[in-house]
């Protein structure tokens, strides 16, 4: 991922998500459990021209050798699309745009009536051309991080002088050619105090959605600080009283922002819940190896030799995921475990166990129950 690019897929997916949630029941925690992907993330490759602070990817500059092939990628796009709804394909890195065959695989998504995104990192290999042909491709969104609200303070984040303007133009570029475009940005204890400078930067920008990613301490972002609880709170209240319309407010790795917008607004259940590390949501690694996401780091197969659908659908892994009541600590008794269920990244990266308590809820620190 460029920098982190968690693509929290944009407005195309609205109203994907109930075509398949398993109804073998008439409860209502049954509505919350995802036989099928809704989305899948593939990091096409880990090269990159950038040397984010934060990247979970410990993106180099040169592709891997065992990248899977575009034979590979086809024959996993084709398998994707072969269950009872074709589900979103996000393609991130890395930079997309170091693979030479991205836009055939663009075409070979498309052509499987795949939804497409592209993560693209803010280079000069994102020209007006470039964005012009994931246009007429058939992308339906891009997404741009920014975490700082200046040059000096995103550059510094980015590790390249220019990033800040590149994404800028990348965005007018998009808005141009009418292709949605979604807006990243990292909420840790370096971040904090810029968020409102960058939700109205988001705004000005006239982007589809602003994505905050709540930090999860893997890769290069091992090195930075996570907000506490508290802040998370408060944050996650001031979010909740933005106003309605664009950009279109959501977070990554922080799934209790559903439970917070409950409390404010009596609106529960609303689009995305349920859906956090393994329901709903693959990533697929350059090598082929599928995770539960791109930042809870434990293998459950390989699509050289698995079916994607299968590997997400039985492995033992993914089955424990989707199912909160195996949850452990807080997160397991809360009423919101099904809607919510916390980062499960989150709680293996602080415990070791994926199955523990997410330990950014307000409502776990205090021992409260939602």
């Amino acid at each position: 991922m460029p920098g982190l690019h968690p693509v929290f897929v944009l407005a195309s997916l609205a109203g994907r998500e109930d075509a398949r949630v398993t109804t073998a029941t008439a409860t209502e925690p049954r509505r919350y459990l995802f036989a099928e992907p809704l989305r899948v993330y593939w990091e096409v490759t880990r090269a990159c021209d950038l040397a984010c602070r934060h990247c979970r990817a410990e993106a180099v500059a040169r592709r891997h050798p065992g990248e899977l092939s575009t034979d590979e990628g086809i024959r996993v796009l084709r398998e994707l699309a072969s269950g009872e709804k074709p589900p979103h394909v996000v393609l991130t890195g890395g930079d997309p745009f170091k693979r030479p065959d991205l836009f055939q695989l663009i075409d070979a998504a498309r052509h499987y009536d795949l939804g497409v995104s592209v993560s693209p990192s803010a280079t000069p290999l994102v020209t007006p051309d470039v964005i012009r042909r994931l246009k007429t491709s058939g992308v339906e969104a891009i997404s741009l991080s920014i975490d700082g609200s200046t040059a000096e303070r995103h550059d510094a984040f980015r590790g390249v002088t220019g990033t800040f303007q590149r994404t800028l133009d990348a965005a007018a570029l998009a808005a141009s050619v009418e292709l949605p475009f979604q807006i990243n940005t990292l909420v840790s204890r370096q971040t904090l105090p810029d968020l409102p400078a960058l939700y109205d930067l988001a705004c000005g920008l006239s982007a589809s959605r602003w994505s905050l990613f709540f930090l999860i301490q893997v890769g290069r972002g091992s090195v930075l600080e996570q907000i506490s609880a508290q802040e998370c709170e408060d944050v996650m209240a001031w979010l909740a009283g933005l106003p309605r319309g664009k950009p279109h407010v959501t977070t990554t790795e922080a799934p209790h922002y559903r439970r917070v917008v409950f409390e404010r607004s009596g609106i529960r259940g609303g689009h995305g819940a349920g859906i956090r590390d393994g329901n709903g949501i693959m990533f697929i690694s350059h090598t082929g190896d599928v995770y539960p996401s791109g930042f809870l780091p434990l293998v459950a197969g390989n699509v050289r030799t698995g079916h994607p659908l299968a590997i997400y659908r039985d492995a033992t892994l993914f089955q424990q995921l989707r199912d909160p009541e195996l949850f452990g600590g807080r997160c397991g008794e809360c009423a919101f475990r099904w809607e919510c269920g916390g980062s499960r990244a989150r709680a293996y990266a602080a415990s070791g166990d994926p199955l523990g308590a997410d330990p950014l809820c307000l409502r776990v620190v205090e021992g409260g129950r939602a």
